[in-house]
Protein backbone atom coordinates (compact mmCIF):
# COMPACT_ATOMS: atom_id res chain seq x y z
CA UNK A 1 0.00 0.00 0.00
CA UNK A 2 2.98 2.26 0.80
CA UNK A 3 4.78 1.89 -2.50
CA UNK A 4 1.24 2.36 -3.93
CA UNK A 5 0.75 6.01 -2.71
CA UNK A 6 4.09 6.72 -3.36
CA UNK A 7 3.71 5.65 -7.28
CA UNK A 8 0.08 7.44 -7.62
CA UNK A 9 2.03 10.51 -6.06
CA UNK A 10 4.71 10.56 -8.27
CA UNK A 11 2.28 10.29 -11.15
CA UNK A 12 0.19 13.08 -9.94
CA UNK A 13 3.66 15.22 -9.09
CA UNK A 14 4.69 14.60 -13.30
CA UNK A 15 1.05 15.47 -14.66
CA UNK A 16 1.39 18.97 -12.72
CA UNK A 17 4.87 19.67 -13.65
CA UNK A 18 3.98 18.66 -17.26
CA UNK A 19 1.29 20.98 -17.57
CA UNK A 20 3.43 23.74 -15.61
CA UNK A 21 6.00 22.78 -18.56
CA UNK A 22 3.39 23.33 -21.63
CA UNK A 23 2.32 27.07 -20.23
CA UNK A 24 5.75 28.13 -19.43
CA UNK A 25 7.25 27.59 -22.84
CA UNK A 26 4.13 28.54 -24.70
CA UNK A 27 5.18 32.00 -23.01
CA UNK A 28 8.37 31.82 -24.14
CA UNK A 29 6.80 31.05 -28.03
CA UNK A 30 8.04 27.48 -27.67
CA UNK A 31 6.01 24.80 -28.37
CA UNK A 32 6.31 21.11 -27.48
CA UNK A 33 4.25 17.39 -27.20
CA UNK A 34 2.96 16.39 -24.45
CA UNK A 35 5.54 13.29 -24.86
CA UNK A 36 8.21 15.95 -25.04
CA UNK A 37 7.05 17.39 -21.71
CA UNK A 38 6.94 14.00 -19.57
CA UNK A 39 10.45 13.48 -21.27
CA UNK A 40 12.01 16.98 -20.36
CA UNK A 41 10.28 16.30 -16.20
CA UNK A 42 11.64 13.17 -15.79
CA UNK A 43 15.10 14.18 -17.06
CA UNK A 44 15.05 16.82 -14.44
CA UNK A 45 13.57 14.91 -11.37
CA UNK A 46 16.17 12.09 -12.49
CA UNK A 47 18.92 14.73 -12.38
CA UNK A 48 20.02 14.22 -15.55
CA UNK A 49 19.72 17.16 -17.16
CA UNK A 50 20.99 16.64 -20.75
CA UNK A 51 20.25 19.73 -21.46
CA UNK A 52 18.53 19.64 -25.50
CA UNK A 53 15.64 21.54 -24.02
CA UNK A 54 15.93 24.49 -21.78
CA UNK A 55 14.20 27.94 -20.36
CA UNK A 56 15.15 31.42 -21.63
CA UNK A 57 13.15 33.09 -18.98
CA UNK A 58 14.01 33.36 -15.44
CA UNK A 59 11.00 31.63 -14.59
CA UNK A 60 11.18 29.12 -16.62
CA UNK A 61 14.95 28.43 -14.99
CA UNK A 62 13.30 28.71 -11.50
CA UNK A 63 10.86 26.33 -12.26
CA UNK A 64 13.80 24.03 -13.54
CA UNK A 65 15.23 24.05 -10.17
CA UNK A 66 11.87 23.57 -8.30
CA UNK A 67 11.43 20.39 -10.60
CA UNK A 68 15.11 19.21 -10.04
CA UNK A 69 15.04 19.73 -6.21
CA UNK A 70 11.76 18.06 -6.24
CA UNK A 71 12.89 15.17 -7.89
CA UNK A 72 15.91 14.64 -6.01
CA UNK A 73 13.96 14.88 -2.79
CA UNK A 74 11.29 11.73 -4.21
CA UNK A 75 13.95 9.50 -5.88
CA UNK A 76 15.24 9.62 -1.91
CA UNK A 77 12.36 8.76 -0.54
CA UNK A 78 11.25 6.60 -3.73
CA UNK A 79 13.95 4.26 -4.51
CA UNK A 80 15.38 3.08 -1.28
CA UNK A 81 12.08 2.29 0.39
CA UNK A 82 11.75 0.07 -2.96
CA UNK A 83 15.11 -1.31 -2.15
CA UNK A 84 14.16 -2.22 1.34
CA UNK A 85 10.73 -3.67 0.43
CA UNK A 86 11.65 -5.77 -2.46
CA UNK A 87 15.09 -7.12 -1.61
CA UNK A 88 17.01 -6.00 1.43
CA UNK A 89 13.55 -6.90 3.78
CA UNK A 90 13.34 -10.42 1.98
CA UNK A 91 16.90 -11.38 1.97
CA UNK A 92 16.89 -10.37 5.78
CA UNK A 93 13.82 -12.55 6.35
CA UNK A 94 15.12 -15.18 5.25
CA UNK A 95 18.53 -14.52 6.82
CA UNK A 96 16.23 -14.63 10.08
CA UNK A 97 14.07 -17.43 9.02
CA UNK A 98 17.58 -19.34 8.44
CA UNK A 99 18.79 -18.75 11.80
CA UNK A 100 15.51 -18.82 14.34
CA UNK A 101 13.39 -21.24 12.47
CA UNK A 102 9.89 -21.91 12.70
CA UNK A 103 9.64 -25.75 12.44
CA UNK A 104 12.58 -28.76 13.71
CA UNK A 105 13.83 -30.11 9.90
CA UNK A 106 12.31 -33.72 9.54
CA UNK A 107 15.31 -35.61 9.39
CA UNK A 108 16.59 -34.76 12.93
CA UNK A 109 15.32 -37.29 15.66
CA UNK A 110 16.03 -38.50 19.04
CA UNK A 111 16.84 -34.59 20.06
CA UNK A 112 15.77 -32.92 23.01
CA UNK A 113 13.82 -29.64 23.67
CA UNK A 114 14.28 -27.26 26.06
CA UNK A 115 11.85 -24.83 27.24
CA UNK A 116 13.69 -22.10 28.13
CA UNK A 117 17.73 -21.39 28.78
CA UNK A 118 18.82 -20.45 32.59
CA UNK A 119 21.90 -21.68 33.77
CA UNK A 120 20.83 -25.68 34.60
CA UNK A 121 19.64 -25.25 30.39
CA UNK A 122 23.36 -23.58 29.72
CA UNK A 123 24.99 -26.70 31.61
CA UNK A 124 22.88 -29.24 30.23
CA UNK A 125 23.52 -27.97 26.78
CA UNK A 126 27.35 -28.14 27.31
CA UNK A 127 26.82 -31.74 27.83
CA UNK A 128 24.84 -32.17 25.26
CA UNK A 129 27.20 -30.82 22.83
CA UNK A 130 29.88 -32.82 23.73
CA UNK A 131 27.80 -36.02 23.99
CA UNK A 132 26.75 -35.11 19.96
CA UNK A 133 22.94 -35.18 20.99
CA UNK A 134 21.04 -32.46 19.01
CA UNK A 135 18.96 -30.17 20.56
CA UNK A 136 16.73 -27.23 20.20
CA UNK A 137 16.15 -24.41 22.85
CA UNK A 138 12.17 -23.14 22.53
CA UNK A 139 12.27 -18.89 22.51
CA UNK A 140 9.26 -17.02 22.12
CA UNK A 141 10.15 -13.96 20.82
CA UNK A 142 12.44 -13.74 17.42
CA UNK A 143 14.86 -11.33 18.69
CA UNK A 144 15.87 -13.45 22.01
CA UNK A 145 15.69 -16.28 19.34
CA UNK A 146 18.16 -14.39 16.86
CA UNK A 147 20.70 -13.36 20.02
CA UNK A 148 20.51 -17.11 21.16
CA UNK A 149 21.49 -18.05 17.89
CA UNK A 150 24.25 -15.88 17.06
CA UNK A 151 25.57 -16.65 20.62
CA UNK A 152 25.96 -20.51 18.92
CA UNK A 153 22.78 -22.08 20.78
CA UNK A 154 19.95 -24.34 18.50
CA UNK A 155 16.76 -22.07 18.43
CA UNK A 156 13.05 -22.35 17.01
CA UNK A 157 10.58 -20.05 17.73
CA UNK A 158 7.41 -20.60 19.54
CA UNK A 159 5.50 -20.26 22.82
CA UNK A 160 6.30 -22.91 24.94
CA UNK A 161 2.05 -23.19 26.05
CA UNK A 162 1.22 -23.87 22.01
CA UNK A 163 0.33 -27.12 20.73
CA UNK A 164 1.35 -26.01 17.60
CA UNK A 165 5.16 -25.47 18.58
CA UNK A 166 5.30 -28.93 19.66
CA UNK A 167 4.48 -30.32 16.51
CA UNK A 168 6.61 -28.26 14.31
CA UNK A 169 9.30 -29.21 17.01
CA UNK A 170 8.89 -32.93 16.15
CA UNK A 171 8.40 -33.55 19.68
CA UNK A 172 6.96 -37.18 18.54
CA UNK A 173 10.61 -37.67 17.55
CA UNK A 174 12.37 -36.41 20.32
CA UNK A 175 14.30 -38.21 23.27
CA UNK A 176 13.17 -35.75 26.05
CA UNK A 177 11.29 -32.12 27.10
CA UNK A 178 13.13 -30.50 29.27
CA UNK A 179 11.22 -27.46 31.11
CA UNK A 180 13.01 -25.83 33.95
CA UNK A 181 10.70 -22.64 34.36
CA UNK A 182 7.77 -22.17 37.04
CA UNK A 183 6.39 -25.10 38.09
CA UNK A 184 2.95 -23.31 36.79
CA UNK A 185 4.50 -23.01 33.46
CA UNK A 186 6.03 -26.65 33.59
CA UNK A 187 2.67 -28.05 34.58
CA UNK A 188 1.39 -26.59 31.12
CA UNK A 189 4.48 -27.55 28.95
CA UNK A 190 4.05 -31.36 30.20
CA UNK A 191 0.32 -31.36 29.59
CA UNK A 192 0.71 -29.99 26.31
CA UNK A 193 3.33 -32.21 25.10
CA UNK A 194 1.59 -34.91 26.77
CA UNK A 195 -1.83 -34.49 24.34
CA UNK A 196 0.73 -35.05 21.34
CA UNK A 197 2.85 -37.52 22.52
CA UNK A 198 3.00 -40.54 25.06
CA UNK A 199 6.22 -41.88 24.81
CA UNK A 200 8.55 -39.03 24.96
CA UNK A 201 10.14 -38.67 28.19
CA UNK A 202 9.09 -34.99 30.04
CA UNK A 203 11.75 -33.68 32.87
CA UNK A 204 10.79 -30.96 34.85
CA UNK A 205 11.54 -28.73 37.80
CA UNK A 206 9.71 -28.32 40.81
CA UNK A 207 9.96 -25.62 43.38
CA UNK A 208 7.66 -26.17 45.74
CA UNK A 209 7.23 -29.81 46.97
CA UNK A 210 3.26 -29.61 46.56
CA UNK A 211 3.41 -29.17 42.89
CA UNK A 212 5.64 -32.58 42.02
CA UNK A 213 2.13 -34.85 42.59
CA UNK A 214 0.72 -31.87 39.95
CA UNK A 215 3.37 -32.51 37.68
CA UNK A 216 3.40 -35.91 37.25
CA UNK A 217 -0.23 -35.59 36.94
CA UNK A 218 0.34 -33.80 34.10
CA UNK A 219 2.77 -36.25 32.35
CA UNK A 220 5.86 -35.68 33.64
CA UNK A 221 8.46 -38.59 33.93
CA UNK A 222 10.75 -37.14 36.46
CA UNK A 223 10.11 -34.54 38.50
CA UNK A 224 13.35 -32.66 40.14
CA UNK A 225 13.32 -30.81 43.46
CA UNK A 226 16.81 -29.30 42.59
CA UNK A 227 17.15 -27.46 46.22
CA UNK A 228 16.24 -30.53 48.27
CA UNK A 229 18.97 -33.10 45.61
CA UNK A 230 21.61 -30.35 46.43
CA UNK A 231 21.14 -30.05 49.68
CA UNK A 232 21.21 -33.90 49.99
CA UNK A 233 24.52 -33.60 48.29
CA UNK A 234 26.33 -30.94 50.27
CA UNK A 235 25.44 -33.45 53.44
CA UNK A 236 26.72 -36.53 52.01
CA UNK A 237 30.33 -34.78 51.41
CA UNK A 238 30.44 -33.35 55.25
CA UNK A 239 33.80 -35.13 56.52
CA UNK A 240 34.07 -36.56 60.34
CA UNK A 241 31.16 -38.16 61.11
CA UNK A 242 31.00 -41.83 59.68
CA UNK A 243 32.41 -43.20 56.56
CA UNK A 244 29.36 -44.80 55.42
CA UNK A 245 29.12 -45.80 51.64
CA UNK A 246 26.42 -43.06 49.88
CA UNK A 247 25.46 -44.48 46.19
CA UNK A 248 25.50 -41.58 43.91
CA UNK A 249 24.31 -43.43 41.03
CA UNK A 250 23.72 -47.00 39.69
CA UNK A 251 24.11 -49.37 36.41
CA UNK A 252 21.81 -51.84 37.78
CA UNK A 253 23.13 -54.30 40.29
CA UNK A 254 26.41 -51.65 40.15
CA UNK A 255 26.52 -49.34 42.63
CA UNK A 256 28.74 -46.40 42.62
CA UNK A 257 29.06 -44.72 45.90
CA UNK A 258 31.40 -42.20 47.71
CA UNK A 259 32.81 -42.64 51.32
CA UNK A 260 34.43 -40.30 53.73
CA UNK A 261 37.56 -41.78 54.72
CA UNK A 262 38.26 -38.75 57.79
CA UNK A 263 39.00 -40.98 60.94
CA UNK A 264 39.73 -44.66 59.28
CA UNK A 265 42.82 -46.10 59.12
CA UNK A 266 42.78 -45.74 55.61
CA UNK A 267 43.99 -42.40 56.58
CA UNK A 268 48.00 -41.87 55.64
CA UNK A 269 48.04 -45.10 53.74
CA UNK A 270 48.34 -45.85 49.78
CA UNK A 271 46.28 -47.81 48.51
CA UNK A 272 48.92 -50.26 47.37
CA UNK A 273 49.70 -50.49 51.28
CA UNK A 274 45.78 -50.78 52.34
CA UNK A 275 45.68 -54.04 50.51
CA UNK A 276 41.84 -53.23 50.17
CA UNK A 277 41.08 -56.18 48.07
CA UNK A 278 41.92 -58.51 50.35
CA UNK A 279 38.81 -57.49 52.66
CA UNK A 280 36.31 -56.52 50.24
CA UNK A 281 35.40 -56.96 47.26
CA UNK A 282 34.67 -53.06 46.47
CA UNK A 283 36.78 -51.50 43.73
CA UNK A 284 37.90 -47.93 44.29
CA UNK A 285 37.33 -45.92 41.35
CA UNK A 286 39.21 -42.79 42.73
CA UNK A 287 39.57 -40.29 44.76
CA UNK A 288 38.31 -36.86 45.23
CA UNK A 289 40.41 -34.59 47.38
CA UNK A 290 39.43 -30.83 48.06
CA UNK A 291 37.55 -31.10 45.08
CA UNK A 292 39.90 -32.63 42.64
CA UNK A 293 39.31 -36.16 41.16
CA UNK A 294 42.17 -38.52 41.00
CA UNK A 295 41.70 -42.01 39.34
CA UNK A 296 42.74 -44.37 41.83
CA UNK A 297 46.37 -45.95 41.29
CA UNK A 298 48.19 -48.28 43.71
CA UNK A 299 50.45 -44.81 44.49
CA UNK A 300 46.78 -43.15 45.60
CA UNK A 301 47.53 -41.73 48.75
CA UNK A 302 44.45 -41.42 51.17
CA UNK A 303 44.72 -38.55 53.21
CA UNK A 304 41.78 -36.66 56.20
CA UNK A 305 40.07 -34.73 53.28
CA UNK A 306 39.56 -37.77 50.73
CA UNK A 307 36.40 -39.09 49.77
CA UNK A 308 36.62 -42.56 48.20
CA UNK A 309 34.66 -43.16 44.73
CA UNK A 310 33.70 -46.78 44.93
CA UNK A 311 32.05 -49.08 42.62
CA UNK A 312 30.45 -52.46 43.53
CA UNK A 313 27.44 -54.03 44.00
CA UNK A 314 25.01 -53.79 47.26
CA UNK A 315 26.91 -56.68 49.30
CA UNK A 316 30.30 -54.85 48.08
CA UNK A 317 28.70 -51.88 49.67
CA UNK A 318 27.60 -53.35 52.69
CA UNK A 319 31.14 -55.23 53.58
CA UNK A 320 32.84 -52.23 53.34
CA UNK A 321 30.18 -50.62 55.75
CA UNK A 322 31.08 -53.23 58.00
CA UNK A 323 34.53 -52.93 57.77
CA UNK A 324 34.79 -48.37 58.11
CA UNK A 325 31.41 -46.91 59.06
CA UNK A 326 32.35 -47.72 62.53
CA UNK A 327 34.53 -44.97 62.76
CA UNK A 328 33.94 -41.31 63.81
CA UNK A 329 35.68 -38.38 64.53
CA UNK A 330 33.49 -34.99 65.87
CA UNK A 331 30.31 -34.99 67.99
CA UNK A 332 30.72 -30.53 66.91
CA UNK A 333 27.21 -29.60 65.06
CA UNK A 334 27.75 -28.80 61.49
CA UNK A 335 27.37 -25.33 60.41
CA UNK A 336 25.11 -24.51 57.86
CA UNK A 337 24.89 -20.61 55.97
CA UNK A 338 21.98 -19.87 54.39
CA UNK A 339 18.31 -21.46 55.81
CA UNK A 340 16.90 -21.09 51.89
CA UNK A 341 15.91 -24.76 50.29
CA UNK A 342 19.17 -25.87 50.11
CA UNK A 343 20.09 -25.20 53.42
CA UNK A 344 17.28 -26.67 55.08
CA UNK A 345 17.74 -29.81 52.55
CA UNK A 346 21.20 -30.27 53.84
CA UNK A 347 19.91 -29.64 57.23
CA UNK A 348 17.12 -32.72 56.79
CA UNK A 349 19.96 -34.99 55.64
CA UNK A 350 22.11 -33.97 58.64
CA UNK A 351 19.23 -35.00 60.80
CA UNK A 352 18.74 -37.81 59.07
CA UNK A 353 22.50 -39.78 59.88
CA UNK A 354 22.13 -38.31 63.27
CA UNK A 355 24.59 -35.08 62.56
CA UNK A 356 24.03 -31.77 64.64
CA UNK A 357 23.76 -29.00 62.79
CA UNK A 358 23.12 -25.13 63.05
CA UNK A 359 21.76 -22.94 60.59
CA UNK A 360 22.93 -19.29 60.25
CA UNK A 361 20.32 -17.52 58.91
CA UNK A 362 19.28 -13.51 58.59
CA UNK A 363 15.76 -13.50 58.19
CA UNK A 364 13.82 -14.59 61.43
CA UNK A 365 10.94 -15.62 59.39
CA UNK A 366 12.58 -18.86 58.09
CA UNK A 367 13.27 -20.40 61.16
CA UNK A 368 11.79 -23.62 61.08
CA UNK A 369 13.37 -25.50 64.54
CA UNK A 370 14.08 -23.59 67.48
CA UNK A 371 17.67 -24.38 68.95
CA UNK A 372 19.10 -25.21 65.79
CA UNK A 373 19.00 -22.02 64.31
CA UNK A 374 21.01 -18.41 64.88
CA UNK A 375 19.81 -15.20 63.51
CA UNK A 376 22.54 -12.66 62.35
CA UNK A 377 24.74 -12.33 59.08
CA UNK A 378 27.33 -15.03 58.83
CA UNK A 379 30.06 -11.85 57.56
CA UNK A 380 29.74 -11.22 61.55
CA UNK A 381 32.34 -12.94 63.68
CA UNK A 382 30.26 -12.68 66.83
CA UNK A 383 27.47 -14.99 64.98
CA UNK A 384 29.77 -17.66 63.74
CA UNK A 385 31.17 -17.75 66.77
CA UNK A 386 28.06 -18.33 68.38
CA UNK A 387 27.15 -21.50 65.84
CA UNK A 388 30.51 -22.63 66.40
CA UNK A 389 32.63 -21.70 64.07
CA UNK A 390 35.81 -22.28 66.36
CA UNK A 391 34.99 -25.86 67.00
CA UNK A 392 33.10 -27.69 64.41
CA UNK A 393 34.53 -29.99 61.55
CA UNK A 394 32.70 -28.83 58.49
CA UNK A 395 30.73 -25.36 57.42
CA UNK A 396 28.09 -25.88 54.31
CA UNK A 397 27.95 -22.56 52.57
CA UNK A 398 24.41 -22.15 50.63
CA UNK A 399 23.32 -19.01 49.67
CA UNK A 400 22.12 -18.01 46.53
CA UNK A 401 24.63 -15.26 45.88
CA UNK A 402 28.13 -16.74 44.45
CA UNK A 403 29.56 -13.31 45.37
CA UNK A 404 28.47 -14.02 49.10
CA UNK A 405 29.62 -18.01 49.22
CA UNK A 406 33.07 -16.94 47.91
CA UNK A 407 33.31 -13.79 50.57
CA UNK A 408 32.18 -16.42 53.23
CA UNK A 409 34.47 -18.96 52.03
CA UNK A 410 37.73 -16.72 51.91
CA UNK A 411 36.34 -15.42 56.01
CA UNK A 412 35.83 -18.94 57.08
CA UNK A 413 39.35 -20.33 55.80
CA UNK A 414 40.84 -17.42 57.16
CA UNK A 415 39.20 -18.21 60.69
CA UNK A 416 39.52 -22.18 60.63
CA UNK A 417 42.86 -23.45 58.05
CA UNK A 418 41.45 -26.80 59.31
CA UNK A 419 37.83 -26.71 59.16
CA UNK A 420 36.36 -29.16 56.01
CA UNK A 421 34.20 -25.93 53.99
CA UNK A 422 31.09 -26.91 51.28
CA UNK A 423 29.76 -24.37 48.81
CA UNK A 424 27.23 -24.18 46.39
CA UNK A 425 28.18 -22.38 43.20
CA UNK A 426 24.56 -21.19 41.25
CA UNK A 427 26.87 -20.76 37.75
CA UNK A 428 29.59 -23.02 36.96
CA UNK A 429 32.07 -20.53 36.33
CA UNK A 430 32.15 -19.80 40.04
CA UNK A 431 33.00 -23.63 41.30
CA UNK A 432 36.96 -22.78 40.35
CA UNK A 433 36.05 -19.21 42.16
CA UNK A 434 35.06 -21.08 45.31
CA UNK A 435 37.62 -23.85 44.94
CA UNK A 436 40.41 -20.82 45.12
CA UNK A 437 38.27 -18.90 47.68
CA UNK A 438 38.66 -21.57 50.30
CA UNK A 439 36.11 -23.96 49.51
CA UNK A 440 37.06 -28.10 49.75
CA UNK A 441 34.03 -29.28 47.90
CA UNK A 442 31.88 -26.84 45.18
CA UNK A 443 28.36 -28.71 44.21
CA UNK A 444 27.32 -26.22 41.24
CA UNK A 445 23.37 -25.91 41.55
CA UNK A 446 23.41 -25.75 37.32
CA UNK A 447 25.56 -28.74 36.93
CA UNK A 448 23.45 -31.11 39.48
CA UNK A 449 20.10 -30.29 37.83
CA UNK A 450 22.13 -30.94 34.06
CA UNK A 451 24.14 -34.00 35.45
CA UNK A 452 20.66 -35.37 36.42
CA UNK A 453 18.32 -34.58 33.40
CA UNK A 454 21.23 -36.02 31.33
CA UNK A 455 21.64 -39.43 33.45
CA UNK A 456 17.94 -39.70 32.53
CA UNK A 457 18.59 -39.26 28.54
CA UNK A 458 21.16 -41.53 28.91
CA UNK A 459 19.75 -44.23 31.54
CA UNK A 460 21.80 -47.56 31.77
CA UNK A 461 24.48 -46.21 29.41
CA UNK A 462 26.39 -43.41 30.61
CA UNK A 463 26.34 -41.65 34.44
CA UNK A 464 27.78 -38.24 35.04
CA UNK A 465 29.11 -38.33 38.65
CA UNK A 466 30.16 -34.80 38.57
CA UNK A 467 30.72 -32.18 35.72
CA UNK A 468 33.24 -33.78 33.70
CA UNK A 469 33.38 -37.25 35.27
CA UNK A 470 31.72 -40.11 34.12
CA UNK A 471 30.88 -43.64 34.32
CA UNK A 472 29.93 -45.56 30.92
CA UNK A 473 28.87 -48.77 29.25
CA UNK A 474 29.67 -49.80 26.52
CA UNK A 475 30.24 -53.52 24.81
CA UNK A 476 33.77 -54.69 24.44
CA UNK A 477 35.13 -53.42 20.97
CA UNK A 478 36.20 -56.13 18.42
CA UNK A 479 39.62 -55.22 18.68
CA UNK A 480 39.86 -55.63 22.41
CA UNK A 481 38.04 -59.61 22.25
CA UNK A 482 40.39 -61.91 23.22
CA UNK A 483 42.48 -59.94 25.22
CA UNK A 484 43.39 -59.54 29.25
CA UNK A 485 42.60 -56.21 30.84
CA UNK A 486 46.93 -55.58 31.31
CA UNK A 487 47.04 -56.00 27.34
CA UNK A 488 44.46 -53.73 26.54
CA UNK A 489 46.01 -51.05 29.18
CA UNK A 490 43.08 -48.98 29.06
CA UNK A 491 44.04 -46.32 32.02
CA UNK A 492 47.44 -45.92 30.97
CA UNK A 493 46.57 -45.06 26.65
CA UNK A 494 42.88 -43.48 27.76
CA UNK A 495 43.12 -42.55 31.37
CA UNK A 496 39.92 -44.10 31.79
CA UNK A 497 39.62 -47.02 34.92
CA UNK A 498 37.78 -50.21 34.38
CA UNK A 499 35.40 -50.41 37.28
CA UNK A 500 33.66 -53.84 36.06
CA UNK A 501 33.03 -56.28 34.03
CA UNK A 502 29.79 -58.27 32.71
CA UNK A 503 30.16 -61.27 30.81
CA UNK A 504 28.57 -64.92 31.16
CA UNK A 505 25.46 -63.13 33.02
CA UNK A 506 28.23 -62.66 35.77
CA UNK A 507 28.92 -58.78 37.52
CA UNK A 508 32.32 -58.70 38.14
CA UNK A 509 33.22 -55.23 40.31
CA UNK A 510 37.02 -56.55 40.75
CA UNK A 511 38.01 -57.78 37.44
CA UNK A 512 41.63 -58.96 37.97
CA UNK A 513 44.24 -58.00 35.43
CA UNK A 514 44.33 -61.29 33.51
CA UNK A 515 40.54 -61.08 32.94
CA UNK A 516 40.05 -61.97 29.32
CA UNK A 517 37.21 -59.99 27.38
CA UNK A 518 34.86 -61.91 25.67
CA UNK A 519 32.52 -61.04 22.55
CA UNK A 520 29.36 -60.91 25.16
CA UNK A 521 31.27 -58.99 27.75
CA UNK A 522 29.85 -55.28 28.48
CA UNK A 523 32.62 -52.88 29.58
CA UNK A 524 31.98 -50.16 32.82
CA UNK A 525 34.42 -47.02 32.78
CA UNK A 526 34.83 -44.16 34.34
CA UNK A 527 36.87 -41.05 33.20
CA UNK A 528 36.47 -37.40 32.42
CA UNK A 529 35.68 -36.06 29.54
CA UNK A 530 38.88 -36.23 28.14
CA UNK A 531 39.88 -39.63 28.48
CA UNK A 532 36.17 -40.55 27.61
CA UNK A 533 36.96 -39.22 24.31
CA UNK A 534 40.46 -40.95 24.08
CA UNK A 535 38.94 -44.09 24.68
CA UNK A 536 36.31 -43.94 21.78
CA UNK A 537 39.19 -42.45 19.17
CA UNK A 538 41.58 -45.32 20.10
CA UNK A 539 38.85 -47.55 18.55
CA UNK A 540 38.68 -46.13 14.81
Amino acid sequence: MALARLLLALVLVVSVFTVVFHVLMEREGQSHSWATAVYWVMVVMSTLGFGDITFQSDLGRVFSVFVLLSGSVFMLVLLPFMFIQFFYSPWMEAQAAARAPRQVQARINRHVLVTGLGVIEQSLIRMLKRAEIPYVVLVSELAEALRLHDDGYSVMVGEVDDRDTYLRAGVERAALVVTALKDTTNTNVAFTVREISSSVSVVATAAAPASVDILQLAGCNEVLQLGEMLGQALARRVLGRDAKCHVVGEFEELLIAEAAAAGTPLVGRTLKEIRLAEHARVNVVGVWNRGRFELAGPETLITSTSVLLLAGTAADLEEYDGLFCVYSTSDAPVIIVGGGRVGRATATALSERGVEYRIVERNADRVRVKGQYVIGDAAELDVLKAAGIMTCSSVVITTHDDDINVYLAIYCRRLRSDVQILARANQDRNVSTLHRAGADFVMSYASTGASTMFNLLKRGTLLLLADGLDAFRVPVPPPLIGKTLQECRFRQTTGCNVVAIEQGGRLDTHPAPQTRLAADAELVLVGDAESEQRFFDSLQ
